[in-house]
């Protein structure tokens, strides 16, 4: 029985950054069903509602997470609405195609930002509170976070960075009783290459050729994932910690 069917996290307050789709989405829905009080963060107010649409159990607040303060505003609104806090899914990112003849200060500057940044000042801002409910962060990394991504090197050295992160933070927390994990998708079906920048036509093609590379032949779906946040937060998961779990349909096997 999955942790979403039998009610596991019914009182705890979780806290899901890039909420207003895909992984985010369906994360932040996940621990709705399963009892859980969801804060549910992002840019776009009306993505942020169509998330929360059908779902009572998610509040959503708009937000710039890399914008000064703004992680710790997150953090006290969850925080002055329900008084506590269980779990942290730093899930918000942003990719970018960045070739190295291509590369900026400012294109490196905007990466870290959102994906290092930006995940390490809430998971210091949460710090408190996770240390009185004995709780757990879980970090969305990606495939790229331990191989290699031609033409968007930066991008991964990010992941990379989240997930040595994670190994460091579980060690350092552990005596608080709060546990850190990483869990590293492959491709997965969402708005991110389109975020990107990216035109249709190159999308298109991205993804036949992801799914060409990726020996169970499909990309994955942002429920398939969402699954694995939720075991990995799951208050009967006691003795997991510091791990990168790769879900990726074994692309990481190639």
């Amino acid at each position: 029985m999955s942790v979403q069917q039998h009610g596991a996290f019914t009182g705890t307050v979780v806290i899901v950054t890039g909420a207003g789709s895909g992984i985010g989405r369906a994360a932040a829905r996940a621990f709705a069903r399963a009892g859980a009080h969801v804060l549910g963060v992002g840019r776009r107010p009306d993505a942020l509602a169509e998330t929360a649409t059908g779902h009572p159990g998610i509040v959503t607040l708009p937000a710039d997470l890399s914008a000064p303060g703004a992680p710790q505003q997150v953090i006290d609104a969850a925080i002055s609405r329900w008084a506590r806090l269980d779990v942290l899914v730093n899930n918000a990112g942003a990719t970018r195609r960045m070739p190295l003849a291509e590369t900026t200060a400012e294109g490196i500057t905007g990466l870290f930002d959102v994906n290092v940044v930006a995940p390490s000042l809430l998971a210091g801002a949460a710090l408190p509170y996770l240390r009185q409910t004995r709780g757990s962060i879980v970090n969305i990394s990606s495939t790229y976070g331990h191989r290699p991504l031609p033409g968007s090197a930066h991008y991964a050295a990010t992941k990379a960075a989240l997930e040595q992160l994670t190994r460091s933070w579980a060690v350092e927390l552990a005596p608080d009783g709060i546990r850190v994990n990483a869990l590293a998708p492959g491709p997965t079906e969402s708005e991110a290459l389109a975020a990107a920048g990216l035109p249709e036509a190159t999308i298109q093609q991205i993804k036949q050729d992801e799914a060409a590379r990726i020996p169970l032949g499909r990309r994955g779906e942002p429920d398939e994932v969402s699954t694995w946040i939720l075991h990995l937060a799951d208050p009967a998961t006691t003795w997991l910690t510091g791990q990168v779990l790769t879900i990726d349909g074994g692309l990481e096997l190639t």
